[in-house]
């Protein structure tokens, strides 16, 4: 396409114009030009290609024999590229082809959207998903994923970060093992020896995270001095309700669990430590429809309204 650039598209469409409307004049009503300004931009064409493409008199323009076979080679090329243009702008709300999403919680994946997936599936059959449960945020755009869901605040990047929501954090344990332990009465109880407390590996800093507690502007940190450690939310999930010890865990995806009494809540009164889900995305700009799509059924899917975009 050596020697085809704005200018030349540009030129392409002035004569177009000229050859529907049968004159210089009309051509540049119908483009909203000065009749000067459209011979100008023909006498480019027409110097760029080395050719010229219309036999003018003071009455009449007519296409020369290279003008003719000039138009005849590039109308149908002209009539695929508006077509193109077309079926893209109708294609930019559709939700469609493959999305790549990288979920950084295999719990969350596993207990809230696995069991909704088909109905995410059904309403848009067009689409293709791979879902990709890892530890790690890695590269999102060189692996060619079109977001990401991933629980805690984002490092910096030059990605979108999107809060979806907040989540309670909540400190429980399995009625077992507090039938064999009893249950502590304050969370600084934690911090005295008696209770086995699960710790959690944080994935940036490979430390575990510290157990907080908060209740308004109250902020209380407890040294739980846990021997187990793990990196894995559904492993720290079964070595709670099997009895082993207390944990502290995200309320989106247990509440099942708690009503059924399978996990018990432990310091209600200090409710308003909170953990944050963010969407990660490659461009504020033009955010294509089926990503659009997956995000308002995260939302759905874990109780919160879409907020407006």
């Amino acid at each position: 396409m050596s020697g085809f650039d704005e200018r030349t598209l540009a030129g392409l469409r002035v004569f177009f114009a000229v050859v529907e409307s049968g004159s210089f004049a009309r051509a540049g009503d119908l483009l909203d030009m000065s009749q000067p300004g459209v011979s100008r931009a023909v006498a480019r064409l027409e110097q760029r290609l080395g050719i010229r493409l219309f036999d003018r008199t003071t009455r009449s323009v007519a296409l020369t024999e290279d003008g003719r076979r000039f138009h005849a080679q590039v109308l149908p090329l002209m009539a695929e590229l508006e077509e193109a243009v077309e079926r893209a702008s109708a294609g930019a709300g559709m939700v469609r082809g493959t999305l790549r999403v990288s979920l950084l919680d295999p719990l969350f994946a596993q207990m809230l959207l696995a069991p909704r997936l088909a109905e995410f599936m059904a309403r848009y059959p067009e689409l293709r998903v791979e879902l990709v449960v890892r530890d790690q945020p890695g590269d999102l755009v060189s692996e060619g994923f079109d977001l990401a869901i991933h629980f805690g605040e984002p490092r910096p990047s030059a990605l979108v970060a999107r809060k979806l929501l907040e989540t309670r954090v909540l400190t429980v344990a399995s009625p077992a093992y507090l039938r064999r332990h009893g249950r502590p009465a304050t969370p600084q109880a934690l911090g005295e020896g008696r209770h086995a407390c699960i710790e959690f590996r944080d994935p940036e800093s490979g430390r575990p995270f510290a157990w907080e507690f908060h209740r308004k502007r109250q902020r209380l940190s407890v040294d739980t001095g846990g021997r187990l450690v793990v990196n894995d939310v559904g492993t720290m999930l079964s070595a709670c309700l099997a009895g082993y010890g207390i944990a502290q865990m995200m309320s989106l995806g247990i509440g099942d669990l708690l009503a059924k009494g399978k996990l018990v809540e432990l310091f209600p009164d200090w409710p308003d430590e909170r953990f944050p889900l963010y969407a990660l995305y490659p461009s504020r700009r033009y955010v294509p429809a089926k990503t659009r799509a997956f995000l308002d059924f995260v939302l759905q899917v874990c109780g919160e309204p879409a907020p407006p975009r």
